[in-house]
C-alpha cells in the first residue's frame, strides 16, 4: 500500500524524529493532543512548557523554525475567529486599551489559540518528518478500520490527478478567451464543476474495475509490515509524557 510520492509538506531529513516508526509518531501526537487539551486554561505556564517541549522536539528534528512558524499560518481563521471572542461574548466586561471586552471571551479567546496552536504545531511537526505513506501504514498498524484507511490512501493518490485535470480544464476555457469576472460567468464555472465530477467518477469505476481484474476483495495487501521497538516507543511517547506531567501540576497546583 502506497501513497505513490512524497507529499509537500514532508521534510526530507535522517533525524532521529524521522527514524522512529510512523505509528509511534501518530500515538505520541494523538496523546500529546489530548494532554494539551485537558490542561485548564487558567494554567497559563503550562501552555509555555508545552511550546518549549515542542521546540526541543522541533531541534530534534532539524526542522527550521521559520519552516514551523511559515505552515503555522494554516491556523489563520482560527486566529480571526478568537479575536472576535472578547468583543462579542457576553457576561463580565473589562476596558484594555479604551475597548470593552468580554472577560468569558478573553479566556476563550486564549484557550482557542493556546491549545489550537499546539495542536497544530504538533501536527506539523508530524507531517514533516513522517511521509504519507509511512502515515497510511502507521495508521494501518493501529488497527484503524481498513476501509478507512483504504479511502485515505485514494484521497492522497488521486488529489493530485483530480487537481491536474481542473488545471488542464482551466487552461482550455482561458484558451479559449473565457475569464470569470463576474456573477454571469458562474454557469460555465458550474457546468465545469459539474463535468469534473463526472470524469472523476468515471475515473473511480475504471480503477474499481481494474482493482478487481487484479483480485481486489475489499482490503489492500500490506507491503511493509512496519514493527516498533520498547526503545522507540519509550523515545516516542516521552513528548506526551511530559506533557502529562505539566498537565497534572496544573490541575493540582
Amino acid at each position: 500500500m502506497g501513497a505513490g510520492h512524497a507529499h509537500r509538506l514532508y521534510l526530507h531529513g535522517h533525524s532521529a524524529v524521522h527514524g522512529l516508526p510512523p505509528h509511534t509518531k501518530l500515538a505520541a501526537v494523538l496523546a500529546f493532543v489530548v494532554v494539551v487539551v485537558s490542561t485548564p486554561r487558567e494554567a497559563m505556564w503550562a501552555f509555555g512548557l508545552y511550546a518549549l517541549l515542542l521546540a526541543f522536539v522541533t531541534h530534534r528534528a532539524r526542522v527550521p523554525a521559520g519552516l514551523l512558524l511559515k505552515r503555522l499560518l494554516i491556523e489563520a481563521p482560527f486566529v480571526a475567529f478568537a479575536v472576535l471572542m472578547p468583543f462579542v461574548a457576553e457576561g463580565e466586561r473589562v476596558d484594555v486599551l479604551g475597548l470593552s471586552l468580554s472577560v468569558d471571551g478573553l479566556w476563550g479567546a486564549w484557550n482557542v489559540l493556546a491549545k489550537g496552536t499546539l495542536g497544530v504545531a504538533a501536527s506539523v511537526l508530524l507531517a514533516s518528518t513522517t511521509e504519507l505513506r509511512e502515515l497510511l501504514l502507521g495508521l494501518q498498524r493501529l488497527k484503524l478500520p481498513p476501509l478507512l484507511v483504504q479511502i485515505a490512501s485514494f484521497m492522497i493518490r488521486y488529489g493530485d490527478v483530480i487537481a491536474d485535470e481542473m488545471r488542464r480544464m482551466r487552461i482550455a476555457r482561458e484558451s479559449r478567451g473565457f475569464e470569470a469576472r463576474g456573477v454571469r460567468h458562474w454557469g460555465v464555472l458550474a457546468k465545469s464543476a459539474g463535468a469534473l465530477f463526472i470524469r472523476s467518477y468515471e475515473r473511480g469505476e475504471r480503477v474499481h474495475l481494474a482493482m478487481i481484474s487484479r483480485g481486489y476483495a475489499g482490503s489492500m495487501p500490506v507491503i511493509d509490515e512496519v514493527t516498533a521497538s520498547r526503545a522507540q516507543w519509550s523515545y516516542a511517547l516521552a513528548l506526551p509524557f511530559a506533557a502529562l506531567v505539566v498537565c497534572v501540576l496544573g490541575w493540582t497546583l
